[in-house]
């Protein structure tokens, strides 16, 4: 079950690796709805998209058995890019703490 701990708990896992994206107001959008539209720019992500989050939150919770049987994503959008992208990083970083 999902709980405001889990994501407290996951932000604090990938904190350090993901871009802290602004919310920017949509004028445009907020005068044809007749209400104050905000727009999270996660297009300046690394991957260009917010799915790196859970993407890099999954690697780091992996045991070193799932680690070496590796990872597979059912994507070849946005979540795929971000699995790439992180999975790239997060072995680099595992080899070079194991050395």
């Amino acid at each position: 079950m999902l709980t405001l701990e889990n994501v407290k708990t996951a932000l604090d896992r990938i904190r350090q690796s993901i871009y802290l994206s602004p919310c920017t107001l949509s004028d445009t959008f907020s005068q044809l709805t007749g209400n104050s539209v905000y727009l999270k720019l996660e297009n300046l992500q690394k991957t260009g998209a917010f799915k790196e989050r859970g993407a890099l939150n999954k690697l780091l919770t992996l045991t070193a058995e799932e680690r070496y049987r590796g990872v597979i994503a059912a994507s070849a959008g946005n979540h795929a890019q971000g699995l790439a992208y992180h999975a790239g990083r997060v072995a680099f970083m595992l080899r070079f703490v194991c050395l």
